[in-house]
């Protein structure tokens, strides 16, 4: 209880800093099924790290914003929930500002290959909705 409690502050403050829906954070949460310290291998050789799955392909960029080393900045997203959270509302706002479109934006989180974006858009929108984040037409 205490670790969602934790998430759920992060995501309101990262939501905050970066402007983006926080019901749209948790909902990438819920369909990347992370925890803190969590890090899986992906087929192509990277890893995704933590909560909301941060892809190492990340690690250059956020290591030179932060002044870093690259083992430093994996530390921090893989084992550091409010860093983890943090990157992925900056990841969400990057995209936002990039397609001027929430909607792509979140199929540009997960891949900017449109069958594996549309496919997991579709699946975040579905949590949202199962988890009363979005309202269901009637």
């Amino acid at each position: 209880m205490a670790a969602t409690k934790i998430l759920a502050a992060c995501m309101m403050l990262a939501s905050q800093t970066h402007d983006v829906p926080p019901a749209v954070l948790a909902g990438i949460y819920q369909a990347e099924g992370g925890k803190v310290g969590q890090q899986v291998e992906n087929t192509n050789g990277s890893f995704d790290l933590g909560p909301m799955q941060i892809n190492t392909i990340w690690l250059p960029e956020l290591a030179k914003k932060w002044g870093v080393s690259s083992d430093t900045a994996h530390q921090w997203i893989r084992d550091d929930a409010c860093t983890n959270v943090g990157v992925a509302a900056w990841i969400l706002r990057g995209h936002i500002n990039e397609t001027h479109s929430l909607s792509k934006a979140l199929e540009h989180y997960h891949s900017r290959t449109p069958k594996y974006g549309k496919k997991y858009k579709k699946r975040v929108l579905n949590l949202m909705r199962k988890n009363g984040l979005l309202k269901t037409d009637r």
